[in-house]
């Protein structure tokens, strides 16, 4: 007998060619739009937090630091800018009344802070002047801005 002449002998009621397909089909999970959606979020929250960076001084030319960091549990912002004058949040203020102002809004927060941006450029003497003048309003959290040290000499 040759192999490929062989026959297949049938049992009643066994089809060779029926595929069973169950009698119920199981639910997919697709997981391509899953993953449109998580990619989608993720972007949202990395875009939500960089715009969380608290930058509310007038923009100034920062010195650098290796280790600057954003403080951002202090409230208000207080900056000295090239020319020389201050700048609380978004009002211009004379140096003698910065004291007032801040022991006004200090009695408002218990936990008030200030964030301090000077110019590279402003004296030390001035720089001194303005720590003065916050410490004279009773605030004791006071953080120096610095820009990022980018490693460049």
């Amino acid at each position: 007998m040759k192999p490929w002449s062989r026959t297949i002998s049938l049992e009643k009621g066994v089809h060779p060619m029926k595929v069973n397909l169950g009698a119920q089909r199981r639910a997919r999970i697709e997981i391509l739009p899953l993953i449109d959606i998580v990619f989608l979020l993720l972007v949202f929250f990395i875009y939500a937090m960089l715009s969380m960076a608290v930058h509310r001084g007038v923009p100034v030319n920062l010195p650098a630091s290796a280790s600057a960091e954003i403080e951002r549990k202090l409230t208000l912002s207080v900056t000295i800018k090239q020319s020389g004058e201050i700048v609380l949040e978004r009002d211009r203020v004379l140096l003698q009344d910065l004291a007032s102002l801040l022991h006004a809004k200090a009695r408002i927060s218990e936990d008030l802070g200030v964030l301090l941006f000077a110019d590279r450029t402003v004296s030390c003497e001035l720089l001194v002047k303005v720590l003065d003048q916050i410490r004279s309003a009773g605030v004791t959290r006071v953080s120096l801005q610095t820009a990022k040290e980018t490693g460049q000499p």
